[in-house]
C-alpha cells in the first residue's frame, strides 16, 4: 500500500498519550523522577506488542525498547534508532490535559475554553501562518499540551504501524527507544547503550515542518553556595553576614545587555541563573552555562567566579563554593565525522516533497548525549510548538509528514549501506 493510502494514527494517539499525566521533577533524586512517567512506558509497550514487536519491554529505569526486525538479506544495513521522550515539563502542569482537535485551521484566534484568557495568535506564533488548512491540536488552557515530546513518541509508534502494514518497505533493523526525564536533563543518565545496540540514531523532538537539528549547546550546570554568618537579628549589628544579600548582590552584578537568554540569539551563548534560594546563613544559586563552542564555557565559568569572588570576598567571614557540572555538548563535534547520517535524513524529506530547514538547537535533546555516547543522533521535527507553555500546538499534517519522512529514511539506509 502506497503511504499516500496509508490512514495515519498520529492524531489518535498523540490526544490519547497526553492525558497521561508524565511530568518530570527536577527537584527528584529518583529515576525516573517521577514514578507516573513509567505509566506512559506500560501503555507503549503493550501497543508495540500489538504491532508485532516481540521484544518490547521498559526495563528499571523506564525505558521502551522495541524492534522492527529487518526485511532485507543485507547484514551490512546499520541499525538505526527513533528516539522520543516520554516526560513533559515541569514549567506548566500536564496533569489532566484535555486535547483538542481543531480541523482545518482558518488562521483566526484560537480562545482556549477552559480559559478564556489564553488565546493562540498568528501574530505571537507566526509559524500559524503556514498551517492555514491544517488540523491543530491544542489544550484546553489550564495546561501544557505535551506534544513536547508525545508528537515525538506518536510519530515513532505511527511508524511501527506504517510498517507492518506496508512490508514493501525495505529497511534493516529498527530499534525503537523511548526515555524518561528528557526535560530535567537526565534522559539517559541510565540507558544501556549495549542493551539499545543500535548504530546510528534520530530524535523526533523538532518543531517546523522539515527542521534537522545536528548543532545543539554545550552546556553546564553550577552551583554557587555562599556562606554567610548568623546572629540574633535583634545584636546582629557587626556580626551578622546575611549569605541571601550576598546571593542578591552576585545577581545584581549580572550584566543586564548581554550574556543572558533574554539578550541573545544565533550561536551566542549566555549564563543564566535558575534558582536562588537559602537562610541568612546559607544561600545557593544555581546557574545554566551554555554556549554552542564547548571551550567558551570555561571562560563563562570563570567570568562568573571572579564575579563571586570579588562580591563575597569584601565580606569578613564570607565564604563561597563553586560547583561546576557537565551536562551535555554539542553533537555537531561528533556528526560532523559522520555527515551522511544528517545528509540521508536532508534527502528523506526532499523525496518526500519537504523543503528542509536545517535549524541550530539553543537547547540540547537527548541526541547531544546520545551522540557522545556512541550513538550520531540528529534531531527531526515533529511539529511541536509553542512548547513549554498552555499555547502549545501541533499540526497533525506536520505529524503525518514526519512519519513519511521516517518511511523514506530507512529505505535510504537500506539502499547506502
Amino acid at each position: 500500500m502506497p503511504i499516500e493510502n496509508y490512514k495515519h494514527t498520529v492524531a489518535e494517539r498523540l490526544m490519547r498519550y497526553v492525558q497521561i499525566d508524565t511530568t518530570a521533577d527536577p527537584n527528584s533524586e529518583s529515576f525516573p523522577s517521577t514514578e507516573i512517567q513509567k505509566n506512559l512506558g506500560k501503555l507503549l509497550v503493550e501497543e508495540l506488542k500489538e504491532l508485532g514487536i516481540n521484544d518490547a519491554e521498559m526495563d528499571e529505569w523506564g525505558y521502551v525498547f522495541g524492534t522492527v526486525k529487518s526485511n532485507v538479506d543485507k547484514d551490512s544495513i546499520p541499525t538505526v534508532c527513533f528516539c522520543a521522550h516520554m516526560d513533559t515539563a515541569p514549567d506548566v502542569t500536564g496533569k489532566d490535559v484535555k486535547p483538542i482537535l481543531h480541523k482545518n485551521y482558518d488562521g483566526n484566534p484560537i480562545t482556549l475554553p477552559d480559559d478564556e484568557s489564553q488565546v493562540i495568535t498568528v501574530e505571537q506564533h507566526p509559524y500559524l501562518k503556514e498551517k492555514i488548512g491544517d488540523d491543530l491540536i491544542t489544550a484546553s488552557g489550564k495546561t501544557l499540551l505535551g506534544a513536547d515530546d508525545k508528537a515525538g513518541v506518536a510519530c515513532i509508534m505511527d511508524f511501527v504501524q506504517y510498517l507492518k502494514e506496508n512490508p514493501s518497505v525495505e529497511h534493516g533493523d529498527i530499534r525503537i527507544l523511548f526515555t524518561p526525564d528528557e526535560e530535567v536533563g537526565r534522559g539517559v543518565d541510565h540507558l544501556d547503550m549495549e542493551k539499545l545496540n543500535a548504530d546510528y540514531g534520530y530524535t523526533l523532538d523538532g518543531g517546523v515542518l522539515g527542521s534537522i537539528e545536528d548543532e545543539s549547546f554545550s552546556a553546564d550546570s553550577v552551583k554557587i553556595t555562599v556562606h554567610g554568618v548568623s546572629a540574633h537579628p535583634g545584636y546582629a549589628k557587626g556580626k551578622l553576614i546575611n549569605a541571601l544579600k550576598i546571593g542578591g548582590e552576585i545577581l545584581a552584578a549580572l550584566p543586564k545587555d548581554s550574556w543572558s537568554p533574554e539578550t541573545t540569539e544565533g550561536r551566542e551563548g549566555f549564563v543564566h541563573p535558575v534558582a536562588f534560594g537559602g537562610i541568612q546563613e546559607k544561600a545557593t544559586l544555581t546557574f545554566i552555562i551554555r554556549d554552542h563552542n564547548t571551550k567558551q564555557l570555561a571562560e563563562y565559568e570563570k567570568r562568573l567566579e571572579n564575579t563571586v569572588k570579588n562580591i563575597v570576598h569584601k565580606y569578613a567571614g564570607a565564604r563561597y563554593e563553586f560547583e561546576i557540572n557537565e551536562q551535555y555538548r554539542n553533537m555537531k563535534e561528533i556528526l560532523k565525522d559522520v555527515p551522511f547520517v544528517t545528509d540521508y535524513a536532508i534527502q528523506a524529506m526532499k523525496e518526500v516533497g519537504i523543503t528542509p530547514r536545517p535549524v541550530i538547537i539553543r537547547g540540547g535533546t537527548d541526541g547531544s548525549r546520545l551522540s557522545f555516547m556512541g550513538l550520531p543522533c540528529p534531531n527531526l521535527f515533529t511539529g511541536e510548538m509553542a512548547i513549554h507553555s498552555k499555547h502549545e500546538y501541533v499540526s497533525v499534517q506536520d505529524m503525518e509528514k514526519a512519519v513519511k519522512t521516517m518511511g523514506a529514511l530507512v529505505e535510504i539506509w537500506a539502499k547506502h549501506q
